[in-house]
């Protein structure tokens, strides 16, 4: 309970949730109900739970890629860790062509613990006349998870 301590003893103070039980603000909740293909776990120290069994977490939280040289190809690699007790699938709604991002991944389930790697990946062009200046390229990747839709903010500037 988190009204008495291990002792038994009322608590003086709050107890502070860990920071991945948190609501996350880059994300955005599904309207899906339960699947009933889906691989469940059925134990008794789950039967209580209150919050999601399956969800993803970003290592990184966003990418930031600088400077940019324009005519140029970079890369950077995420990681999708499913911190869930189930498998989970995913899919990448890949960004539209004219900010030159694209997102590598193998397709498929996520079994509960494990990850995935994420490669993002940018052609730096510049779209405007103003070839002169410094030309801004931010977007939010769209990973559609089975329970949410994480959003990877993706941002570089291009010389």
């Amino acid at each position: 309970s988190l009204l008495v301590n291990a002792a038994g003893h009322s608590r003086k103070e709050k107890v502070t949730l860990p920071s991945c039980l948190h609501r996350r603000t880059n994300s955005i909740p599904n309207k899906k109900t339960e699947d009933p293909v889906a691989g469940k776990v059925n134990t008794s120290s789950l039967a209580t739970r209150q919050q999601q069994l399956s969800s993803f977490h970003l290592i990184p939280p966003r990418v930031i890629f600088g400077v940019l040289k324009e005519g140029c190809a970079y890369a950077a690699t995420v990681i999708l860790k499913n911190v869930g007790v189930n498998f989970s699938r995913f899919r990448v709604k890949q960004p539209p062509p004219r900010t030159g991002l694209r997102v590598m991944y193998t397709p498929g389930p996520v079994a509960a613990g494990l990850q995935v790697e994420l490669e993002i990946k940018i052609f730096a062009m510049v779209n405007g006349e103003d070839a002169g200046g410094l030309e801004e390229v931010s977007h939010n990747i769209e990973i559609l998870t089975e329970t949410e839709t994480l959003l990877l903010p993706v941002k570089a500037n291009i010389l």
